[in-house]
């Protein structure tokens, strides 16, 4: 779990704009479409798509965090609570496209969207 943590950060961090790495931008309405994925399976092996689904259902229900990938960008979906509390709402979209709608608040190399709506996307 450690080397997890680890390199997520290290891909959280990697992408995104580098002006706003220091303090959280202020918080904009938007709306992202883009994949969910399990961050561990995605980030350490690549595993991702429709015959990844499963996987990512039991790791969302063992606390792995799922995210959002949209045009190369990893968003972590929050809420009240942990970021993994999310989990159950976006588990029945693992590995499918998702329209997200919530604050974007980047800090510290973070994407985050603070989720207001989410639907099935085509």
């Amino acid at each position: 779990m450690k080397r997890f943590a680890a390199v997520l950060g290290v891909v959280l961090l990697a992408g995104g704009p580098v002006a706003a790495q220091g303090a959280a931008a202020a918080p904009d309405s938007v709306t992202i479409t883009g994949q969910v994925v399990d961050l561990s399976c995605y980030t350490l092996n690549g595993a991702s798509g429709e015959g990844h689904k499963q996987c990512a259902q039991v790791c969302a229900d063992k606390g792995i965090t799922l995210g959002i990938l949209a045009d190369g960008t990893i968003y972590i979906p929050l809420g009240t609570g942990m970021a993994n509390a999310q989990n159950a709402r976006f588990r029945e979209f693992a590995e499918g496209r998702v329209k997200v709608t919530g604050r974007h608040r980047f800090a510290n190399g973070v994407h985050t969207i603070e989720v207001q709506s989410v639907t099935a996307a085509s």
